[in-house]
């Protein structure tokens, strides 16, 4: 905070000490003022870099302070599940079978078909046998 403080007051200064030196030649003191200004501001980014670049260290480090005590901890038992069921699908892979429980003939776990027909020979999308649905509507027989 002292390097940007002091960087603001050196500016600060320059600007002042400008807008004296432009005010002694009778150009108007909002012009001197404003020539001042880009002056002091040409004049700090040239010369002054060093205690500009201290400045932003400082504050970055702070900022860096301040989200590394702001981040969430992390939940220690949550990585280690994580690493298990990473564990448990690859050694699912390993046996020949899908992660999402396809069997090996193409049937899932739950009766349906990987290409969307029951086993039975329905479609997933309508009811039993006798074509009625789940919604209420009923279709005839094919």
């Amino acid at each position: 905070m002292r390097e940007m403080a002091l960087f603001a007051v050196i500016r600060l200064a320059l600007w002042v000490g400008i807008w004296w030196v432009l005010t002694l030649f009778d150009i108007g003191v909002m012009l001197a003022g404003v020539l001042a200004a880009l002056l002091a501001m040409l004049i700090s980014i040239l010369f002054l870099h060093r205690i500009r670049e201290a400045a932003a260290m400082r504050w970055k480090a702070a900022d860096d302070r301040r989200r590394a005590r702001k981040s969430e901890p992390v939940d220690e038992d949550a990585v280690e599940e994580d690493a298990l069921l990473d564990d448990y699908g690859r050694a699912a892979d390993a046996d020949g079978h899908e992660a999402d429980g396809d069997r090996a003939d193409g049937d899932r776990a739950d009766g349906d078909r990987a290409d969307g027909d029951r086993a039975d020979g329905d479609r997933a999308d309508e009811g039993g046998a006798d074509g009625d649905r789940a919604d209420g509507i009923t279709r005839p027989e094919r």
